[in-house]
């Protein structure tokens, strides 16, 4: 003898049980990570950056084409050790009248290698790390050319202003540190 539909009460099957438990927690979750208004003006669209300080680094007419100079950005602990380079051809991210004056942090974000004095004019890159051999192509915002790292060299971002160049912030996390500004002093 089959048993037929009409005869079963209705009922929540599993399946269906388990489907709308799975709708109603991502209905909360998700209404905990998007708070407030769906779509947003033009003007609650735009990025917010952090305040970081403004520095000077050099002069432009101090700068000779492949010869790194160090400073210490954004903060004066051990991590902050950055290089200012201007490399003689156009660069992402570049300042000054070529846009080849670019700045990059000298720790290898993959585990902190010193990539101090690293630099390859022949190649315009970084490296290689001495921990894992990872190279950066300076030209390209610090991007990984060969190794292990998974993300960019940091990059110092540049301001020019009448023939004198500052640091401003900083693309990417330097290693080592929970923020970049983390060590910061205020005043």
């Amino acid at each position: 003898m089959s048993r037929s539909n009409a005869e079963t009460p209705l009922c929540l099957s599993r399946r269906r049980f388990l489907l709308a438990g799975g709708a109603g927690a991502m209905t909360v979750v998700l209404g905990d990570l998007f708070p407030g208004r769906v779509f947003a003006d033009d003007e609650d669209r735009k990025g917010k950056f952090a305040a970081y300080p403004k520095k000077r680094i050099a002069r432009l007419a101090d700068l000779e084409v492949d010869r790194p100079l160090e400073f210490q950005y954004p903060d004066d602990g051990p991590h902050s050790i950055s290089f200012l380079i201007r490399l003689g051809t156009k660069a992402g991210g570049g300042v000054g009248p070529d846009q080849d004056i670019v700045a990059f942090n000298t720790l290898c974000p993959h585990q902190g290698g010193l990539l101090r004095r690293s630099y390859d004019a022949r190649w315009k890159v970084a490296g290689p790390c001495p921990l894992h051999l990872t190279t950066f192509d300076l030209t390209r915002h610090g991007m990984v050319v060969a190794g292990h790292a998974t993300e960019a060299l940091p990059q110092v971002v540049l301001e020019e202003k009448d023939g004198v160049l500052y640091a401003v912030g900083i693309l990417g996390l330097i290693y080592g540190y929970p923020s970049n500004l983390a060590f910061v002093k205020e005043g």
